[in-house]
C-alpha cells in the first residue's frame, strides 16, 4: 500500500497544499510550529477517520474558515483509490472512498492500516489504563472488523446502563428487566473482547521482545505486557447482579472489561516506576514495531509508518539501530518529521537510505532540497 498524493484545504495551518510522494521515505523538515506534524495528522485522518491529537475536528479547521478537506490517493491491490475527509460545522465530518460516503466510519477502519510513533506515546507509560486500552482497541480494530463491532456494542450498552444507573439513583423504581437487557449484551460483547485481548497480548509480546532486544543490542532486559481484567477471576454476569446496589449508589458500572489494563514491564517490574527514560522510549518504539509486524502479517501488506520527531525520542545509538531496520526494508512507506534538517539528512545518508525531503515553513511546502 502506498499514499501517492495528498491534498489539503483549510486544514490546521494550511490554506492549501498538494504533495506528490515518490520513493519510500518522505521527510518533512522545518521549525517547530511550521506544520510538519499537521501533515502526519492529515494522513492519520485518511486512514483512521480521525486525528491523533486530542483536538476535536472543529479545532483542525484553519482559523477564520468554516471547513477543511483532506484528500489522499492510495495505491492498493493494483488499483488507485481516493479517500476524502471533509468537515464543517453544518455537515459535520464526512468520509468517502472514490466519491462514495460511508454510512458508518467503522466500515473504513482497517482498509488503510497505519502505525504512528509520536512524542505523546509516553502517555502510554505514564497515564492510566484508559490510554493503554484505547491504544490496544485501535490496533485490534484495524486487525479485526468483528472486534470493532463488538467494542462498539459494549461501549454503547455501557453508556446506556450508566445512564439508567444515574437516573435510578434519584428514584426508587428500578427497571431491572431493562438493566438485564443491557447486562446481557455487555456480558456477550465483554467475553469476546476479553478473549481477543488476552490472545492478542500473548502473541504480541514475543514480537515486542525481539524488537526491543534489537534496539538495545541484546541488553539483558525482558520487556512484557501484563494484561489484567476483572474477568480474570470473576463471573461477569453474576458480578453485575451482585454489584447493582453499589452501581446505583455510584451511578456507574464498577465491573467489566472497560476497566482492563495493559501494564508495561521490564523484568516483571512496572516500566513507569523502574524503567529509565531510555528504556521507556525503547519499549515504546519496540511496541510500535511489533504493531507494524502484526498489521503486516494480518493484511498481507505493510501499513504506512508515521514517525513524528523520532530523532528526539532516541539517543544516537538507538537511532542507528532503527535506521538499520529502515535500510533493510523491514518497513514500507515512511513519513517522518524533524525540526533539525541537518540531523535527519545525516542519519538517512549514513544509513544509505534515499529519501524525499520537503521543507515546511509557515504552513507551506517550500520545495524538495
Amino acid at each position: 500500500m502506498r499514499l501517492e498524493k495528498l491534498h489539503l484545504l483549510n486544514f490546521k495551518n494550511y490554506t492549501s497544499a498538494d504533495v506528490e510522494f515518490t520513493g519510500a521515505i518522505h521527510c518533512f523538515v522545518g521549525r517547530n510550529g511550521s506544520g510538519k506534524t499537521n501533515l502526519l495528522e492529515a494522513i492519520h485522518y485518511l486512514c483512521l477517520t480521525r486525528g491523533f491529537t486530542a483536538a476535536s475536528d472543529s479545532e483542525n479547521v484553519r482559523k477564520g474558515e468554516g471547513h477543511f478537506l483532506v484528500r489522499g490517493t492510495f495505491a492498493l491491490d493494483g488499483r488507485t483509490r481516493e479517500v476524502t475527509c471533509t468537515y464543517s460545522a453544518e455537515r459535520k465530518k464526512k468520509i468517502a472512498e472514490d466519491g462514495k460516503e460511508y454510512a458508518r466510519f467503522s466500515d473504513h477502519i482497517g482498509k488503510y492500516p497505519l502505525v504512528m510513533v509520536a512524542p505523546a506515546d509516553i502517555e502510554l507509560v505514564w497515564d492510566g489504563g484508559e490510554v493503554r486500552r484505547r491504544f490496544f482497541d485501535t490496533l485490534l480494530s484495524q486487525l479485526d472488523r468483528k472486534y470493532l463491532d463488538q467494542l462498539m456494542v459494549y461501549q454503547a450498552n455501557l453508556r446506556h446502563r450508566n445512564g439508567l444507573l444515574k437516573m435510578y439513583a434519584e428514584r426508587p423504581d428500578v427497571d431491572k428487566e431493562l438493566l438485564a437487557t443491557y447486562d446481557e449484551r455487555l456480558i456477550t460483547a465483554g467475553a469476546f473482547l476479553y478473549q481477543q485481548r488476552r490472545e492478542f497480548v500473548a502473541n504480541l509480546v514475543p514480537r515486542l521482545r525481539s524488537h526491543y532486544d534489537f534496539l538495545v543490542e541484546g541488553a539483558a532486559e525482558e520487556p512484557g505486557i501484563a494484561y489484567t481484567s476483572d474477568l480474570d477471576t470473576l463471573d461477569f454476569g453474576s458480578e453485575l447482579k451482585a454489584r447493582l446496589s453499589r452501581d446505583l449508589l455510584l451511578g456507574r458500572t464498577t465491573v467489566g472489561v472497560h476497566r482492563d489494563d495493559f501494564r508495561f514491564t521490564l523484568q516483571g517490574n512496572d516500566l513507569r516506576v523502574f524503567g529509565s527514560q531510555g528504556q521507556q522510549k525503547s519499549f515504546l518504539i519496540a511496541l510500535k514495531m511489533a504493531e507494524f509486524d502484526t498489521l503486516t502479517e494480518r493484511n498481507g501488506f505493510k501499513p504506512l509508518l508515521l514517525l513524528d520527531d523520532i530523532f528526539d525520542k532516541l539517543d544516537d545509538r538507538r537511532i542507528v539501530q532503527l535506521m538499520k531496520r529502515v535500510a533493510d526494508g523491514s518497513f514500507g512507506q515512511i513519513f517522518l518529521t524533524d525540526a533539525r534538517p541537518g540531523r535527519s539528512r545525516e542519519a538517512l545518508a549514513e544509513a544509505g537510505i534515499p529519501a524525499q525531503i520537503f521543507t515546511v515553513e509557515g504552513g507551506t511546502l517550500a520545495g524538495q532540497p
